[in-house]
């Protein structure tokens, strides 16, 4: 991939095959980002799996940086008065399933009662294309709708590691202090070790990667960012 000339210039910024303590790394993003706009802050964490493994599940970071989503409720009956009280974007049942099934998917997050799921399982190959379809393991598959939405109204976000064993996770945006960002990345690392399979020997997370949108990644130390032994 060619680069640009901001980007070569952000890279003369810092030594980059160096790891550097987790507050530094965050100043260094910070630094180094050259975007026109208040770009995201990423983290990239490679993880010990074996190709059967995976790790996943849902956190609500200590301090939001994002607006908040627009939800969509499948419920029937008390649950889709509930959804509506509790402040669901959009409540219906197989309305909803149809309208999505004509193309519209004007929502960001989609909650699911266990007994729609019959209907809402034939939107498979929409939603679950991109990332929209309620499931039991991240909490969008529930009875508990106002319990759910008050969750994703506070920001409750998905995460998962990806086929080469990567969990990509935002942490915050350019804009946002240091400090700040850096308890979310603390959260969201303790919460990955947590998940350590126990047949992992020593440790468990390989490499921490910071990032802006448009910069370059930053390595990370990881003995600085949690306790990531065995």
């Amino acid at each position: 991939m060619k680069h640009g000339k901001k980007y070569k210039e952000a890279l003369g910024k810092y030594e980059r095959q160096s790891l550097y303590p987790v507050g530094k790394a965050l100043e260094l993003v910070k630094e180094v980002a050259f975007a026109g706009f208040d770009e995201t802050v990423e983290l990239s964490v490679k993880l010990y799996l074996k190709k059967s493994q995976s790790v996943r599940d849902t956190l609500v970071l200590p301090h939001q940086f994002s607006e908040e989503k627009k939800v969509l409720v499948f419920a029937r009956g008390e649950k889709a008065d509930e959804a509506k009280e509790a402040g669901a974007a959009y409540v219906g049942d197989v309305d909803l399933v149809e309208k999505i099934k004509g193309g519209w998917l004007d929502f960001d997050v989609a909650v699911a009662t266990p007994d729609m799921m019959k209907d809402v399982g034939k939107l498979g190959p929409i939603l679950g294309r991109r990332g929209l379809m309620p499931n039991p393991k991240t909490q969008t598959v529930t009875f508990d709708v106002k319990g759910a939405l008050a969750e994703l109204k506070k920001g409750r976000v998905e995460y998962r590691s990806d086929k080469t064993g990567v969990v990509h996770f935002a942490v915050g945006k350019v804009s946002m202090d240091a400090d700040k960002m850096q308890s979310n990345l603390q959260l969201v690392v303790e919460d990955i070790l947590k998940k350590k399979p126990s047949d992992t020997k020593g440790d468990f997370i390989k490499t921490v990667v910071l990032s802006s949108t448009m910069g370059p990644g930053v390595k990370v130390d990881v003995h600085t960012v949690g306790k990531t032994g065995a």
